[in-house]
C-alpha cells in the first residue's frame, strides 16, 4: 500500500515533513518491489526516534513485518521480524522466564529500530548495547538481494548496520539471545544524592549493580547542582512471571506549552527530590523499565510545537567536571528540562556509528523554541570540544562538521554503504543534513 501526501515527524514532533510518500509493504517481496521503484527510502518502525532519522520524502514502513519466526523457551533464542515491537516480544517471553538482555526506556520500538539505533538501557555498564546480543539478522540490500549477517558472517555489514540508522539496508528479521529471569519483578534500591559529584560517586560505588539510572535536577544551582535520585535494579527471585495487564492513560490532546515553564519545572523538581527517600522495594518489571509507556501520547504534553530530546555522552576523564560545566550553561540559559536522566556507560563496541563510549550520558527534554535551538547548538560545540558526542536517534539539529568530528568512523561507514549498494537507495533527512551520501 502506498500513501502519498503524508505528514510525518519523529516522536518529538520537530521537524515535521509534509507531503511524504509512505510505503507499507505486506511482505518481503513487497519490500523488494519498493526498493526497485523508489529512488531513496528510509525504513521506519514505530516512529519513536525523536528527530528526523526516520523521516524522508519516501518512507518504507516496516510495522507490517511483525511476525514471530521462532522461539525456543529452553535456550532463550528468539527470531522475530524487524517490525515486531519489544512490547509484543515481552508478552511472549516473560511468562516463559526470559527477558530482553538490553532494553531502552520504551517497549514501543521495533526490533529493526532497536538494531538501527543500537539502543542502550540502564545496564550498558555491564551488558553493552542491544546489538551485542543479536546472534544474526537477515537484511535486504539496495539491490533487493537478501543476506544473513552477524559478527562472524559479513561482519563489516553487521557492524555498519548496528547503529547505522537504517542507512545500510532493510533489516528483515533478527535472532536475539535472551536472559533468564524468575520473576516479573525488579528489586529497586533508591539512593538520594545531594549533588552531581555525589551521584557520580554512587554510580561508581554500585558499578556491579545490574541496572542503574538517575533522575537529575538540571535546574538546581550551587552546591545542589546535579542533585539526583539514583535507582538501582536487580531481577527479583520470586513473585511469579505474570505481568499485570494495564491500559495506558491516554493524553487526548496537546496541552498548552506554557504549562511547562521554569517555575513549574522547578516546583516539580523540588517536590520530587523532597519526596524521594533511601529505600529498597520490589516494583513491577514494566514500570521500572518503561514508566512513560503508562502515558499514551506523552509527547503531547509539550504542546503542538513539539520538543527536542537531547542526549550526549562525555568521556569519564574529567566527565564530572565537564558535566557540571554543561549544567551551568543550561541553568544560565533560563531554560529547563522537564525530564533529565543520567546514566553511566561502559566501553564502546565495534559498531561504526554506535553512540555509547565509557563515561556519563545525560538526556534532556526541551520544549520547542528558538531559544532551545540556540542552546542545543551551543551545547553541540561544547560537547564536541570535551570529546563527547550526541546520540543520533535523538538528534534534530547537529551540524555536519560536528557529526564528522565526533563520529570518526563515518568515512568507513560510507565506504561500506558504497560496497553494499546502499548509497542512493537509503537516506533520511538526518543523513542528508549530516553530509552522508
Amino acid at each position: 500500500m502506498t500513501m502519498p501526501g503524508q505528514t510525518i515527524s519523529g516522536w518529538g514532533g520537530y521537524p515535521r515533513l509534509v507531503d511524504a510518500t509512505v510505503f507499507s509493504p505486506l511482505s518481503q517481496s513487497g519490500c523488494r518491489d519498493i526498493l526497485s521503484q523508489a529512488a531513496c527510502v528510509i525504513p521506519r518502525g514505530m516512529g519513536r526516534s525523536y528527530g528526523d532519522s526516520a523521516t524522508a520524502d519516501r518512507v518504507l514502513q516496516t510495522t507490517c513485518l511483525d511476525h514471530f519466526v521462532e522461539f525456543d523457551p529452553q535456550t532463550g533464542l528468539l527470531t522475530a521480524e524487524a517490525g515486531m515491537t519489544l512490547r509484543e516480544i515481552l508478552k511472549l517471553i516473560v511468562p516463559h522466564g526470559w527477558f530482553l538482555p538490553v532494553t531502552p526506556g520504551t517497549s514501543l520500538v521495533t526490533v529493526g529500530g532497536a538494531i538501527a539505533s543500537d539502543v542502550h538501557g540502564k545496564n550498558h555498564h555491564v551488558s553493552g548495547t542491544f546489538s551485542q546480543h543479536v546472534v544474526s539478522m537477515t537484511m535486504m540490500l539496495g539491490s533487493g538481494e537478501v543476506v544473513t549477517t552477524s559478527s562472524t558472517q559479513l561482519p563489516d555489514l553487521f557492524h555498519a548496520t548496528c547503529g547505522g540508522m537504517g542507512l545500510t539496508g532493510l533489516i528483515l528479521s533478527a535472532t536475539l539471545r535472551l536472559i533468564p529471569v524468575t520473576s516479573a519483578m525488579i528489586t529497586q534500591t533508591t539512593i538520594k544524592a545531594g549533588s552531581l559529584e555525589e551521584v557520580c560517586e554512587s554510580f561508581e560505588a554500585h558499578a556491579q549493580s545490574t541496572y542503574s539510572v538517575a533522575w537529575i535536577d538540571c535546574l538546581a544551582t550551587g552546591r545542589r547542582m546535579g542533585r539526583s535520585v539514583l535507582m538501582l535494579g536487580e531481577h527479583f527471585d520470586g513473585g511469579g512471571l505474570e505481568q499485570p495487564a494495564r491500559d495506558p492513560v491516554r493524553v487526548p490532546f496537546h496541552t498548552p506549552a506554557c504549562l511547562l515553564n521554569r517555575m513549574t519545572m522547578r516546583a516539580f523538581n523540588a517536590a520530587y527530590f523532597a519526596k524521594a527517600s533511601d529505600n529498597t522495594t520490589n516494583v513491577e518489571l514494566l514500570s521500572y523499565f518503561y514508566p512513560l509507556d503508562a502515558l499514551d501520547g506523552w509527547n503531547k504534553l509539550y504542546g503542538k510545537a513539539g520538543f527536542m530530546q537531547y542526549q550526549f555522552v562525555l568521556p569519564k576523564t574529567d566527565g564530572v567536571k565537564n558535566m557540571r560545566t554543561i549544567l551551568t550553561l543550561i541553568a544560565q540559559s533560563g531554560l529547563g528540562s522537564f525530564l533529565s536522566v543520567l546514566k553511566a556507560f561502559g566501553l564502546a563496541n565495534q559498531n561504526l556509528l554506535s553512540f555509547p563510549i565509557a563515561g556519563y550520558t545525560l538526556t534532556l527534554d526541551f520544549k520547542m523554541s528558538a531559544s532551545a535551538i540556540e542552546l542545543l547548538q551551543r551545547l553541540d560545540d561544547v560537547v564536541a570540544g570535551m570529546g563527547g558526542r550526541i546520540y543520533l536517534t535523538k538528534d534534530a539539529l547537529m551540524r555536519e562538521s560536528t557529526f564528522k568530528a565526533t563520529y570518526p568512523n563515518w568515512v568507513q561507514f560510507e565506504e561500506l554503504r558504497h560496497k553494499y549498494g546502499a548509497v542512493g537507495r537509503f537516506c533520511s533527512k538526518q543523513s542528508k543534513r549530516l553530509g552522508l551520501a
